[in-house]
């Protein structure tokens, strides 16, 4: 079978057993901050195992794209060493929300396994959780009771909480879990060894490939276990694994879900995979890089250096280097395998093949970027570690040409073999080598890394991050349970209300509360647009609490607040910031407009890559790989304000079915994740329709005038405008408007401004033409003055004086000029500029040369009595102060320096 057979086999299996089959969730978490990544295929569920959500399937199956290389879940390390672990992958996953459980679960994936996808049973085992007395847990012996129905019970392992007990983090759901592992070695080798022995122990050809979890608690802050309300399954499997098993290979590189990438890149580098465990593992790493970086691409998160986006530049640089160090690639090439990758999830997930060229421009950039500074940096790195390598040689007596290819003399070396930590923080500073990076180039050459003094050197930057982002996060406390939640801010701007839950989060050493309602008109932060503020009063009106931003978690929608209302069982009113709100609509409909004008005037390639709308102004990210013309952009802004002027009216549709939506034109953004039912925002059907959560203004006329700020570039492929509507606008216009009345003022009413100005331009710089001859005649006149000045002292010609030119340039220019004129010159300039003392330190090259003397140093020393500091060359050094009566000084000891 064929990978797509495998993952088509799987979801029609379970969509004949009444699984409703979802998509794909995007890779990129967003509303939830606690995740940055997608990296198990349970994380779209998390509100209806959290019972947050209503559930519209209660069983459902999918493919997931996941991606484990941060935090917890970082499999970057054995990536391309091994045959099995990868930094995206595919999670196979069927789902029960509180309808089937163990029995079902265990029955079905026999079925799988052994029926459909025909794997030998005597090659499988299945283990169990064995219970903790610690938490009280016991053995899992109703699963036991229903494999044995399968499995001979000696292929029935029991298993600890490490390897047989999942949970989604410090808390939440969580439960028993049982994992089905599958024995890939040869007939002969199954007999020599038990497989059953080498389960969990990390055996390259003994592999688990499916964990069935059955979620039956609720962990909480304290440590505590709380049964849920309903028990639910969530499973996956591996999909990389089980090809490789029903494939019959012996790791996942050798199927067709990387050979195709695998073929490409070899062709390219004139180099067969197979021969050389350098190379192949250059081109794995290279092949699985390349799926993460393009899908979290496609998802809308670009490369960067912070956060998500650093994560994926990380490993874009890894895949990279492997390229540019073994594969002997030394120009941009990761980017070509973009197509190949697009081709082969057709029909799968399209939004890759959708996305072809931007993604590949966006890897094009990244490589070009990395590859100026790769090679510098790797350069730096051999050459320290060959320095050290002599230093340690003549520490140690050893004249070996190549001692460090001697196994003796290594062995005598091994433990003195370190890169500092300073140097590596300096390669990861300056030249944005991650520290696995330089951990794998000391590797390849015996040496170790001093990852101690690296951490010093990170420790008072990761005390700060760590203080500004750690958050104390306490259990949900419940008001009204039984209530649901009710978003009514599209139509509503206010509304009453009870507290379905609150809870206390401690972050920055702030005490806040994250209140969560029945009923409200607050809209979270959702698709670019902010949260809402406002107020939380109680029933009398007399009190309130200062709701001061509204987000989401796992699809609810929460409140914060500094403060709780005494009565939280009370009835209040939910009450937001009409005027914000009304700004924020204002902003968000512009971007509707402005995103189908920016499609008219630059063309169909241009899609939303993010956004940012508030109260005061607009932010709209777009692919595009060329700057946006002062004439198109022009043409942008007027478009979107003729939509204005039409005050076309607001067509809004809610609840309307995702497909049926898609077939009707509608944009929808790539990265987002859209529920079956979604809402379409169109201001006339034949310019502006999207699929949008957010809130917009009744009509476009609403509005009332859109003005662009600024267009620039963001990353490679991605523009930027930033614009303001309604009563910003209206003020940037009046701003802008008494800035050129009073321009014209000053140009005495003058109607032609652009020629008077540029006039004014043409004249200002013959002036300065004349000022600059007019301080060369005066530096020509000085130098014959200044060498009466001169004393001898020593066997130096001393010159120490004051001068009083312009500008740096001037003293500059006579200082060489006095050089030329005489011999063993010492020449101190003190200056005061702009009020800023300045000196100058010039010096004969014999006096460096032969006395030893330099000017840097001179001129340090000097710096002391105006309170600066300064440097240069041997031979001319300048510095600057702050204390400009301390010049005096500076002349005196300039004589006793020498003296």
């Amino acid at each position: 079978m064929t990978a797509k057979e495998i993952r088509q086999a799987y979801l029609k299996f379970f969509e004949s057993k009444q699984h409703h089959i979802v998509a794909s969730a995007p890779i990129v978490v967003k509303n939830d901050p606690t995740l940055m990544f997608t990296n198990a295929g349970m994380n779209q569920f998390k509100d209806l195992f959290l019972g947050e959500a209503p559930i519209k399937y209660p069983r459902v199956t999918d493919t997931q794209r996941c991606l484990r290389v941060s935090g917890k879940h970082n499999d970057l390390e054995e990536v391309g060493i091994d045959t099995y672990h990868h930094t995206m992958f595919e999670m196979l996953g069927n789902w029960s929300f509180g309808d089937y459980f163990k029995k079902e679960a265990i029955a079905w994936s026999w079925e799988l396994l052994t029926e459909v996808y025909k794997i030998p049973k005597d090659k499988l085992y299945v283990s169990i959780f064995e219970g903790d007395e610690k938490e009280g847990l016991p053995r899992d012996t109703e699963a036991y009771e229903l494999w044995k129905q399968y499995v001979p019970e000696e292929r029935i392992i029991l298993g600890n909480k490490k390897d047989n007990f999942w949970e989604m983090g410090d808390t939440g759901p969580c439960g028993p879990c049982s994992e089905i592992h599958v024995d890939c070695r040869s007939e002969d080798e199954r007999k020599a060894v038990d497989g059953k022995s080498l389960v969990n122990a990390d055996h390259p050809q003994v592999i688990e490939i499916w964990n069935n979890v059955f979620m039956q608690f609720n962990r909480l802050k304290d440590g505590s276990l709380q049964p849920l309300p309903a028990q639910h399954v969530d499973t996956g499997m591996g999909f990389e694994r089980l090809v490789r098993v029903l494939q019959e290979k012996s790791s996942n590189y050798d199927t067709d879900v990387f050979q195709p990438l695998i073929q490409f890149i070899a062709a390219k580098a004139g180099i067969e995979y197979g021969n050389d465990e350098k190379t192949d593992i250059a081109m794995r790493v290279m092949a699985d890089h390349i799926r993460a970086i393009s899908f979290v691409i496609a998802d809308g998160q670009l490369p960067s250096n912070n956060k998500a986006g650093y994560v994926i530049r990380r490993i874009l640089r890894r895949a990279v280097r492997y390229a540019y160090t073994f594969l002997n690639l030394k120009d941009p090439f990761l980017n070509e395998l973009v197509p190949v990758l697009a081709e082969q999830f057709k029909g799968v997930f399209e939004e890759l093949a959708l996305q072809q060229d931007f993604v590949q421009k966006v890897v094009l950039e990244e490589e070009i970027s990395f590859l100026r500074t790769l090679a510098t940096g790797i350069q730096r790195f051999d050459n320290y570690t060959k320095k050290q390598g002599e230093l340690l040689m003549a520490e140690n007596a050893i004249e070996l040409e190549k001692p460090f290819e001697d196994q003796w003399v290594y062995s005598i070396l091994k433990d003195q073999m370190v890169i500092s930590g300073e140097f590596a923080f300096e390669l990861q500073d300056t030249y944005g080598f991650p520290i696995d990076l330089t951990e794998l180039m000391a590797r390849e050459q015996r040496w170790i890394v001093d990852m101690e003094g690296y951490n010093k050197e990170l420790l008072k930057q990761k005390e700060r991050s760590r203080a500004a982002t750690a958050i104390d996060t306490g259990d949900w406390v419940l008001v009204n349970p039984d209530l649901e939640v009710e978003f009514v801010g599209y139509d509503d701007f206010e509304a009453e209300t009870q507290i379905i839950k609150y809870r206390k989060v401690i972050a920055k050493g702030k005490e806040q509360y994250q209140i969560v309602l029945s009923k409200t008109p607050f809209y979270a932060e959702s698709g670019g647009q902010v949260g809402d503020t406002g107020r939380l009063e109680d029933h009398s009106r007399l009190f309130f609490v200062e709701i001061t931003d509204t987000k989401k978690e796992n699809g609810v929608i929460v409140h914060y607040a500094d403060t709780l209302p005494e009565d939280v069982e009370g009835h209040f009113w939910a009450v937001i910031d009409e005027n914000k709100r009304l700004l924020s609509q204002d902003n968000h409909t512009a971007t509707h407009l402005l995103h189908a004008a920016l499609k008219k005037v630059l063309g169909a390639h241009v899609n939303q890559k993010g956004s940012l709308v508030n109260a005061d102004n607009l932010r709209f990210d777009f692919s595009h790989f060329a700057k946006v013309t002062d004439e198109e952009l022009a043409q942008i802004e007027h478009l979107v304000n003729q939509k204005v002027r039409e005050n076309i009216p607001l067509k809004e549709q809610r609840y309307v079915p995702y497909d049926q939506a898609i077939s009707s034109g509608v944009t929808a953004l790539f990265g987002e994740k859209y529920g079956d039912l979604v809402r379409i925002i169109t201001f006339d059907d034949h310019y502006s329709k999207e699929l949008c959560g957010g809130t917009h203004v009744k009509a476009t006329g609403q509005i009332g005038y859109f003005k662009i700020i600024s267009e620039g570039a963001v990353a490679a492929g991605v523009r930027r405008i930033e614009a303001i509507t309604a009563d910003k606008a209206e003020a940037f216009v009046l701003d802008q408007n008494k800035e050129l009345n009073e321009l014209r003022a000053l140009l005495k009413g003058n109607k032609d401004l652009t020629s008077a100005v540029s006039a004014l331009i043409e004249e200002n710089n013959k002036l300065k033409k004349d000022a600059e001859k007019a301080v060369l005649e005066q530096s020509a006149n000085l130098k014959h003055e200044i060498v009466h000045h001169l004393k001898t002292i020593n066997g130096i010609n001393l010159i120490a004086t004051h001068v009083d030119l312009p500008n740096a340039d001037a003293v500059k220019n006579l200082a060489f000029a006095v050089k030329d004129m005489v011999d063993d010159l010492c020449l101190v300039f003190t200056t005061l500029i702009d009020d800023k003392p300045g000196i100058t330190v010039m010096l004969s090259e014999n006096l460096v040369k032969d006395k030893g003397l330099n000017a840097s140093n001179i001129v340090r020393e000097l710096a002391k009595d105006i309170q600066g500091g300064g440097g240069g060359q041997p031979f001319y050094a300048t510095a600057g102060g702050k204390y400009k009566d301390g010049l005096k000084l500076v002349l005196e000891k300039a004589q006793a320096i020498l003296a």
